[in-house]
C-alpha cells in the first residue's frame, strides 16, 4: 500500500518534470520545506527519485519565521527529517514581525519576500539549478480565483507556473497537478510526519477565506470547479506564452533604445492587434527601471488610448515613479525619468584662430577651419552639420549658446526674420531634442546657424569670397 502510493506520486512527478524540463540527471535542487504535509511529501518524493530514478543532489532549506510559537517545533522536525534522509539542511531565522514594522508590509507578504530571498541565496550558495516548491493544484485554483476576482488579465489567469526563473535560479513546482487531499493521504499511507499550521484556518487572510469559504460555495454549482480552474490556468499559460513571444518579436523589430529611452513609431503600433498593443506597452514598462507596479490595466490602457485617439502632434503622460510617455511627431517615447531642463550656457569664440570648442552641456564639439575660397569650392561640400561662411563678413566674437525665448533668424528665400521656435516646429524637431540644439551668433548678436537645421543669410559665400570659415558640429 505504502509503496503503491509513493510509486504513483513518483511516476506522476516524473511525467511533470519531463514535460516541463524541471531537472536533469545530476542537478542540485534546493527543496523548500516548512514542515507541513505538502513540503514533507515533496521532499520524500524527490528523495525517492534521486535514489532510484534520476540522481539528484538535494538540499533542504527551512525558514524559521519567528512568527508563531510552533515555529521552534517545526524547525526541529525539519532538522530531524533532513538528518534521517542524510540531506544537508540550511535554516534561517528571520524576525518577520520586526521586518513588518520596518517595511510596513503585511505578515504574509513580508514572510513570502524574506522566504524567497533566503531560498535564492541558498541556491546560489550550492550552485543549484532550481528551488523546488510544494505548491499544488488547490493552490493553483485559489490563485486563479483570487486573480479573477481582482480583474487580472491573461498573465494573471495563467496562475502559478510550473517553472519560472528568478535571479538565474529556476523555481519549480513538481506537485502543481496534485491535489491537497491526495498529498495528505500519501503522508498518512507512508507514515510521513508533518506539522499543521493553524494559521491556515484563519479566514482573516484572503487566501484562506477563498479556500475555506468561496471555493466550497462555488463547488455547489460545479463539483469539479477546482479542476476547471486548473484547466483554465494551463490553457491560459500556453496562450499567454504565445502572446508574450509575439510581443517580444514586435519589441525587437519596433522599439529603439537611446540614452535609456525606448521609442517606436505610432503608425507601426496602430497596425498591431489590440492584444499585442497592450502586451508591447507592458513589456516596455517592465523594461524600464521602476520601484512601482506600472503594468496594471488602467495605466496600459491610458497609454494605448493616448496613442490611438490623440492626434495632436505632441503630448506627454506622467505614468508615475519618474516614467513619462511622450508623443512627438508620430514617435512614441518612454522616458525612465523626466528630461532635465537644459541649463543656460554660452561660449565665446574671439577669433577664427580658435580651432575647436567643446560644448559640454550637449556633448558636442564645434570645429572651425579657415580656408581659401578655392579650397572650399574644391573640397567637401557643406551639409546639415557643416556650414561655410564668408570669414570677412562675419563679425567676431562668435557665441555658441542654447535657444532663448524670442530668438529669430533671417533665412534664405524669406524676406524678414522667422522665429527659431517656428523653424524647429516646421522641421518637426521633437521638443525633447530642441533643448540640445545649439545656436551660433556673430558679434552683432545675429543668429547665423542652427546646426542640423538651417543657416541664415548672414555671411553667405559667393564666387568672390576669398576666405571661408567652415564650422562643423560633431559628437565629442
Amino acid at each position: 500500500m505504502k509503496q503503491d502510493y509513493l510509486r504513483t506520486f513518483v511516476n506522476h512527478v516524473e511525467r511533470t518534470a519531463a514535460e516541463f524540463d524541471l531537472w536533469s540527471e545530476g542537478d542540485s535542487i534546493v527543496v523548500a520545506i516548512s514542515g507541513g504535509p505538502d513540503s514533507v511529501a515533496l521532499l520524500h518524493v524527490l528523495h525517492e527519485i534521486s535514489l532510484y530514478r534520476t540522481p539528484l543532489r538535494l538540499i533542504c532549506a527551512h525558514v524559521h519565521h519567528g512568527f508563531r510559537k510552533e515555529s521552534d517545533q517545526e524547525a526541529e522536525m525539519v532538522r530531524e527529517l533532513a538528518e534521517r534522509l542524510g540531506l544537508p539542511l540550511e535554516t534561517a531565522f528571520i524576525d518577520i514581525p520586526a521586518y513588518m514594522e520596518e517595511s510596513g508590509k503585511g505578515g504574509q507578504e513580508a514572510a513570502r519576500e524574506k522566504r524567497y530571498e533566503f531560498l535564492l541565496q541558498t541556491a546560489h550558495k550550492y550552485n543549484a539549478r532550481a528551488v523546488a516548491l510544494a505548491h499544488h493544484a488547490d493552490d493553483q485554483a485559489e490563485t486563479v480565483l483570487m486573480r479573477l476576482l481582482r480583474g487580472s488579465g491573461l498573465s494573471g489567469l495563467a496562475g502559478i507556473k510550473f517553472k519560472r526563473t528568478e535571479k538565474k535560479v529556476e523555481l519549480i513546482r513538481p506537485f502543481l497537478r496534485m491535489y491537497k487531499a491526495d498529498i495528505v493521504e500519501l503522508c498518512r499511507a507512508c507514515g510521513f510526519q508533518y506539522v499543521v499550521d493553524n494559521s491556515n484556518l484563519q479566514t482573516k487572510y484572503r487566501r484562506n477565506a477563498i479556500r475555506l469559504e468561496v471555493l466550497p460555495f462555488l463547488e455547489r454549482y460545479n463539483g469539479q470547479f477546482s479542476s476547471s480552474l486548473n484547466q483554465l490556468a494551463e490553457i491560459v499559460q500556453q496562450e499567454d506564452d504565445f502572446v508574450e513571444l509575439e510581443a517580444a518579436k514586435q519589441f525587437r523589430s519596433m522599439v529603439q533604445e537611446n540614452d535609456g529611452r525606448l521609442a517606436f513609431d505610432a503608425p507601426s503600433f496602430l497596425g498591431l492587434h489590440v492584444a499585442l498593443q497592450r502586451r508591447l506597452i507592458k513589456l516596455i514598462l517592465n523594461y524600464l527601471p521602476s520601484d512601482q507596479e506600472n503594468t496594471h490595466f488602467v495605466k496600459i490602457e491610458t497609454v494605448r488610448h493616448g496613442i490611438l485617439n490623440d492626434q495632436r502632434s505632441n503630448w506627454r503622460l506622467d505614468l508615475g515613479d519618474g516614467i513619462t510617455c511622450v508623443r512627438e511627431y508620430g514617435v512614441i517615447q518612454f522616458w525612465p525619468k523626466p528630461p532635465e531642463e537644459q541649463g543656460q550656457y554660452i561660449y565665446i569664440l574671439d577669433s577664427p584662430d580658435v580651432v575647436q570648442q567643446y560644448v559640454k552641456e550637449i556633448g558636442k564639439m564645434l570645429k572651425l577651419s579657415l580656408m581659401t575660397g578655392s579650397e572650399s569650392r574644391s573640397g567637401s561640400k557643406p551639409s546639415a552639420f557643416v556650414a561655410d561662411f564668408d570669414a570677412d563678413e562675419l563679425r567676431f566674437p562668435l557665441t555658441v549658446r542654447n535657444r532663448q525665448p524670442g530668438d529669430k533668424m533671417k533665412i534664405m528665400g524669406l524676406n524678414g526674420s522667422k522665429k527659431v521656435k517656428d523653424i524647429l516646429i516646421d522641421e518637426k524637431i521633437p521638443p525633447s531634442v530642441r533643448a540640445r540644439i545649439p545656436i551660433l551668433c556673430d558679434g552683432s548678436g545675429s543668429i547665423v546657424w542652427i546646426p542640423g537645421v538651417r543657416r541664415s543669410v548672414h555671411a553667405a559665400c559667393g564666387r568672390h569670397t576669398s576666405r571661408v570659415l567652415r564650422m562643423e558640429l560633431s559628437d565629442a
